[in-house]
């Protein structure tokens, strides 16, 4: 029995990408990082691009506490007066207070996030920082005509977007929305610190450091506490956590269960609380700071 012929595949063609005459083409936009921090902004924004929108978030690593993501726009003509500014992590905490009082002062616009421990927890760190992102930049009070994110890509802000490596030491308005979610924070975690004297928030943030685990251990988790992250569940059942490297924040990686819960994530978006320059909090230096009432 003679064998089947192999029917022939014709290859698909590759859609021709229209080349405009360079006539029109707009000039190429070199960025150099060596140039500082306000260059990438100031780029898109000669390339008519603005205004541009810097998004970062503070809390990720935490095991206890929000997690917190701002978006905040800065003025293009701002450089000097906010000449220093950068990765909030890189800033001493008296320093973050003056760069957040001024920012909010200065910004054109900015808007912060503050996602509470259940629904990271429900949605998975991950998750719930991206959603929290697109949250953030849809808060403020005018479309951004650019988004820069930290790191990595986020799709969904209705708007071009571009993922900066190190961006809160690369660009001023990420490092400006670093420091508005870090100090947001610090000062809600103070006042918590308030309300469970036990765990020592006021130090550590809620980050995993070894004294938090201790605490958590003696005492049991709080309502606060992050339920997805290994070392919280064994407090919880009286075990104790392994032993793991903590980083300058005190941050595991390897503690947390950073799998998305996929039942979460068509539920309504309105739990985080949503501030767009209006969020009154006291100071994060001490334990006598804390949410305003």
């Amino acid at each position: 029995m003679a064998a089947r012929p192999v029917p022939h595949r014709r290859a698909r063609r590759r859609p021709v990408r229209a080349v405009l005459p360079p006539e029109l083409r707009p000039d190429r936009a070199v960025v150099r990082r060596s140039a500082g921090s306000w260059t990438l902004q100031s780029t898109l924004h000669r390339h008519g691009l603005g205004p541009v929108a810097g998004v970062d978030e503070a809390g990720r690593g935490a095991c206890a506490g929000p997690l917190v993501v701002a978006a905040c726009v800065l003025r293009p003509g701002d450089a000097k007066r906010l000449d220093g500014l950068t990765d909030s992590k890189l800033l001493t905490p008296s320093a973050r207070e003056e760069y957040y009082t001024l920012i909010r002062r200065r910004a054109q616009d900015l808007s912060v996030v503050v996602i509470p421990p259940e629904e990271v927890d429900r949605r998975g760190v991950h998750v719930a920082n991206v959603e929290g992102m697109r949250r953030a930049v849809a808060g403020l009070a005018t479309v951004p005509g650019y988004v820069l994110t930290d790191g990595f890509a986020v799709r969904g802000f209705g708007t071009p977007a571009l993922a900066v490596p190190k961006g809160d030491q690369v660009a001023a308005c990420v490092a400006a929305a670093s420091v508005l979610a870090k100090v947001t924070r610090d000062r809600i975690m103070v006042a918590l610190d308030a309300e469970f004297p036990q765990y020592g928030f006021a130090e550590h943030k809620g980050y995993c450091t070894p004294d938090h685990d201790e605490a958590m251990l003696a005492n049991g988790p709080s309502r606060v506490h992050r339920y997805s992250f290994v070392n919280v569940r064994a407090a919880r059942d009286g075990v104790r956590p392994p032993v793991v490297g903590y980083d300058e924040e005190g941050a595991e990686a390897d503690l947390v269960d950073d799998d998305p819960i996929e039942s979460g994530l068509g539920e309504d978006l309105a739990e985080g609380l949503v501030h767009n320059g209006a969020l009154a909090v006291g100071t994060s230096e001490g334990s006598r700071g804390g949410v305003a009432p």
